[in-house]
């Protein structure tokens, strides 16, 4: 029975490395120190690649003039690349309407179904000029509407890293994997993304993150691992229920103290 539990848990247990942020303009020092970490333990991590990267903030780093050879490297490697975003430009408010209710501005939350379509297959029209193949998305600052879904679902896409859970769900003909927290963390049960932003950390950042690697690289899982799990069983419905309404209770908490 003890050898079946230690079984069961260590197949439903897993973190999915992912990358936000990733443009021709970034913190390259520490991207390329990235990538070595990862070729030292073998992990393929997620990178979300912003497809025509207008964010001033972003257009304020270093520019890579062979970048789009990087992620075709990249993939070829093994690394999922993931559309995140088109332009990384903000132009709505959610008012925490947001399909997740996270609040805050969005680049697609509020737009129109053909707004949001044309944006997303704008975006995939650079991929397919770079031939970089895609299959999964998130947006920036984890705000959708269904109007999102639908565009995406209309442009050939139905694989999102982002939502609430322990496990890989699927919901509204979207498979969904559950990024959860700002910081990394390994959990002793389910399977999780993270959630990275290189461009903003200090020395002291990385430094943590090379630690956990380090520590738990044989619990970090590739993204086909991660997207074969997606399972509606009544258990893990049951699991991520309570996680997405303890997360939004204590969110809903964090934010009234604030």
């Amino acid at each position: 029975m003890l050898v079946k539990i230690k079984n069961y848990l260590s197949n439903n247990t897993g973190i999915l490395i992912r990358l936000d942020d990733i443009a021709e303009n970034m913190n390259w020092e520490l991207m390329d120190r990235s990538e070595a970490l990862f070729n030292k333990f073998n992990i393929k991590p997620v990178i979300g690649v912003i497809p025509k990267n207008q964010d001033k903030d972003l257009l304020s780093y270093p520019k890579k003039d062979n970048f789009w050879d990087l992620i075709r490297n990249w993939q070829s490697k093994g690394w999922e690349v993931s559309m995140h975003g088109h332009t990384h430009v903000y132009d709505t408010e959610t008012n925490k309407k947001d399909y997740f209710g996270y609040g805050g501005r969005s680049e697609f939350f509020g737009h129109p179904l053909n707004v949001q379509k044309e944006r997303i297959q704008s975006g995939l029209r650079k991929f397919k000029d770079e031939n970089i193949e895609i299959k999964s998305f998130f947006a920036p600052n984890h705000t959708y509407d269904f109007n999102t879904f639908n565009a995406l679902k209309e442009s050939g896409i139905n694989e999102v890293i982002d939502g609430y859970g322990l496990m890989p769900y699927e919901e509204n003909e979207i498979k969904f994997i559950p990024q959860l927290f700002y910081k990394v963390y390994a959990l002793p049960f389910g399977i999780q993304s993270t959630q990275i932003h290189l461009n903003y950390w200090k020395e002291e950042d990385f430094e943590t993150f090379e630690n956990f690697v380090e520590k738990n690289h044989e619990e970090i899982i590739s993204y086909d691992d991660a997207i074969k799990k997606v399972s509606n069983k009544i258990e893990f419905k049951l699991l991520n229920s309570i996680t997405k309404n303890l997360l939004r209770a204590k969110r809903t908490f964090s934010n009234f103290k604030s």
